[in-house]
């Protein structure tokens, strides 16, 4: 993955602000729903995604800054000292007693010892490993199965159940460190799940919110229309008589919520008229109610 900044466009000085500016554009302009088929476009996506992921957490971004941890948020290999090594099963020198096998042999304190310490080791579970999966908010609220790319280049293949939140952690029995011996169990694989903001929706909790253009036809006359949730698209109706600003709810097509079940996504309208349209000005200029009608009287009352 390539530097976090680079693949925002921004200057690695930049504010909070600027980033999330720099990601809402490139996020518009690459997302999957409006580039169907098209896989750069995708991974372009995901790219960005994760390089706004990083940067927007503050911590994570200071510890990236510091080469503390790398492009995709997994731990860089730091100095290691005799202390570490000492209390590591891949360390030859310090982690086993091969070099010194024979003293194990003998009937002294010191050779029980050892036998003691090899007996602990070799009945040692292994330890378990942590890492992070961004996910979509439709991945999130419907499920999915997605492949993990480990540092050490292997893959964990991981299922999303439908409904997980941020911050949800997944468990992936006996996919951890191996433990001490063959008959040692290995540690777990532990999954921290990020649900990745989606910038066609603006959220509140649980509810969405998706602003909706209308043409003046479909706000006066009243209309059937698509319109795109997090899943999919859906049908719902546009009331006769809709202002721009008017807000329809869609019943369970929200984020999905701690205690079950899922919130509400809310439809704002936004009249759109068309360019350069001759017979509308003409209509609105000789429109004897529009003359008198007067919105801010109307909106104060």
């Amino acid at each position: 993955m390539a530097n976090p900044y680079t693949v925002l466009g921004v200057e690695p000085g930049a504010s909070a602000a600027d980033i999330t500016k720099a990601y809402r554009r490139l996020a518009r302009k690459l997302h999957p729903d409006l580039n169907p088929g098209d896989k750069a476009a995708e991974e372009r996506f995901k790219d960005v995604a994760n390089a706004y992921r990083l940067l927007n957490d503050a911590d994570k971004r200071r510890r990236f800054d510091a080469g503390e941890i790398d492009e995709s948020g997994a731990e860089r290999p730091q100095q290691r000292y005799y202390r570490d090594y000492a209390g590591s099963q891949q360390a030859d020198g310090y982690g086993n007693d091969d070099g010194y096998a024979d003293f194990a042999e003998g009937d002294d304190v010191f050779a029980d010892l050892l036998r003691r310490a090899r007996q602990a080791r070799a009945s040692q579970p292994g330890h378990d490993l942590r890492y992070r999966l961004p996910v979509s908010l439709a991945d999130a609220i419907s499920g999915a199965k997605r492949r993990l790319e480990l540092p050490s280049g292997d893959t964990l293949d991981v299922t999303i159940p439908p409904g997980i939140v941020d911050g949800q952690i997944l468990r992936l029995k006996g996919k951890g460190e191996p433990g001490g011996s063959a008959k040692a169990p290995a540690g777990d694989a532990l999954i921290e799940l990020e649900v990745l903001d989606d910038p066609r929706f603006t959220r509140e909790g649980d509810d969405l919110t998706y602003e909706l253009p209308v043409s003046l036809r479909e706000a006066v006359l009243g209309e059937r229309v698509r319109v795109p949730t997090p899943t999919g698209e859906v049908t719902m109706t546009v009331p006769p008589d809709s202002n721009s600003g008017t807000k329809l709810r869609l019943k369970g097509h929200g984020a999905p919520r701690r205690g079950g079940g899922r919130g509400d996504q809310f439809v704002r309208l936004k009249i759109v008229f068309p360019r350069g349209d001759a017979a509308l000005r003409e209509f609105v200029s000789t429109w004897d109610a529009g003359k008198a009608f007067n919105p801010r009287e109307e909106s104060a009352r």
